[in-house]
C-alpha cells in the first residue's frame, strides 16, 4: 500500500464529524486512512483477490464468479482517465 494524499469529499467529512463526534482534524485523518487502505485499482485487486482465493483452494471458474461479485461492493482506486475520457463521459 502506498500512502498518497486523496481528496476527501467535504460532505463525508460532516458526516464523520456529526456521526462520531470527532474534530475537524480527527475526521479528516480518519477519513484519509480509510480511503488510502482502499487505494488499489481494480487490477491490483483482481490479482491479489484470485491470488488469496487460490491459496484457499480455489477453482478459476468459482474464482472469476466471485471476483465479480465481490467487485460490485468493494471499493477501489478509480481509473486514472484522461481529460478526453472524462468529456466523453459527460457530453457521450
Amino acid at each position: 500500500m502506498h500512502a498518497r494524499r486523496v481528496h476527501v469529499d467535504p460532505r463525508l467529512l460532516r458526516h464523520v464529524q456529526d456521526s462520531t463526534g470527532l474534530g475537524p482534524a480527527e475526521a479528516t485523518r480518519l477519513v484519509q486512512d480509510v480511503l488510502a487502505f482502499h487505494d488499489e485499482t481494480v487490477e491490483g485487486w483482481v490479482r491479489r483477490r484470485h491470488a488469496e482465493l487460490r491459496l484457499l483452494g480455489a477453482r478459476n471458474d468459482d474464482i472469476f464468479a466471485r471476483l465479480r461479485e465481490e467487485l460490485r461492493t468493494t471499493v477501489v482506486a478509480a481509473p486514472d482517465l484522461s481529460e478526453r475520457q472524462l468529456r466523453r463521459i459527460i457530453y457521450g
